[in-house]
């Protein structure tokens, strides 16, 4: 069983290094709910997380959540959003940004222990899902 930090500690820890640590709870989370939706071919399964875990998906996801988060969140996914960091070329600068910020939430509330967060948020996410594919940028 993992260690859970104070939220005061866990503040301590740059926004990039809560964004490393986010962007692998985020994509876990979305394998395992793809996973429990049935048995599919794992050749599928890739194409869908590669649209689901992307910048620009994560970027749409980060927009969503914004008014939803508590003082505390709204601080950290901010910095997250406002780290400084190099994108991608393939990815767009200010989707890349979002996309830091939205993992630097997830991180934060998976060392403070706050699953039941964890998973609102993802639910919010998973449930819109289809509008924001339909909004790719072309």
């Amino acid at each position: 069983m993992k260690e859970m930090l104070s939220e005061q500690k866990a503040r301590q820890y740059s926004p990039l290094t809560l964004a490393f640590l986010g962007d692998s709870v985020y994509e876990t989370m979305t394998r395992e709910t793809m996973l429990m939706s049935g048995n599919v071919p794992v050749r599928k399964l890739h194409e869908q997380k590669i649209r689901l875990v992307c910048a620009g998906f994560q970027a749409r996801a980060f927009e969503m959540l914004l008014p939803l988060l508590s003082e505390e969140e709204l601080s950290i996914a901010k910095r997250g959003r406002n780290a400084d960091s190099i994108p991608p070329k393939h990815a767009d600068p200010f989707d890349y940004r979002k996309a830091t910020g939205l993992e630097a939430l997830f991180g934060y509330l998976y060392l403070i222990g706050n699953e039941k967060r964890l998973e609102d948020l993802f639910q919010m996410i998973w449930s819109r899902q289809n509008e924001f594919l339909s909004n790719e940028k072309e």
